[in-house]
């Protein structure tokens, strides 16, 4: 027996959509209110530019995050994964997660690969309880405050 789940009355109407230059700055804002270190415009336009899969989350008009990643040979690496800080802790995060899982898996990748700062337990979490287990770490990879480094913990998970 099959049971019907029907979204909760307040639940947004959410669809995928690519990035695109016309998204572009809504994109940068989100990056900004997110992160201490953001990814820069020419960051994201490069990753355009050089085909990266790069899709948004979207609800109307609403950015509620998005990801960049990266094919491989039989690998996707994921390069950016952000949920606009007003709607984090919402489950938004495993929506893009599970998005890029099937994306891959439809590539024929075998693994998801990511990078995470040592210092971002609620990300480090997330992951862990998406599947992702960690294999590994990059020592000074992420810039921090004050000109300093901070190592980053590599995550994979099978697909």
């Amino acid at each position: 027996m099959s049971a019907i789940l029907s979204p909760p009355a307040n639940a947004p109407e959410v669809r995928f959509e690519p990035l695109t230059l016309f998204r572009l700055d809504d994109v940068l804002d989100v990056e900004c209110s997110a992160y201490s270190h953001p990814w820069t415009r020419g960051n994201f336009t490069d990753a355009m530019a050089s085909g990266y899969q790069a899709q948004l989350l979207m609800a109307g008009d609403q950015l509620l995050g998005y990801f960049v990643a990266m094919m491989g040979v039989d690998e996707v690496h994921l390069l950016n994964i952000t949920v606009a800080p007003a709607f984090q802790k919402q489950g938004w995060a495993r929506v893009l997660l599970d998005a890029l899982a099937l994306w891959a898996r439809g590539r024929g990748a075998q693994w998801l690969w990511l990078e995470v700062r040592v210092s971002n337990e609620r990300a480090l979490h997330v992951y862990q309880a998406h599947g992702f287990r960690r294999v590994g770490e990059r020592k000074r990879y992420y810039p921090a405050p004050a000109g300093q480094r901070e190592d980053a913990v590599v995550m994979s998970l099978p697909l």
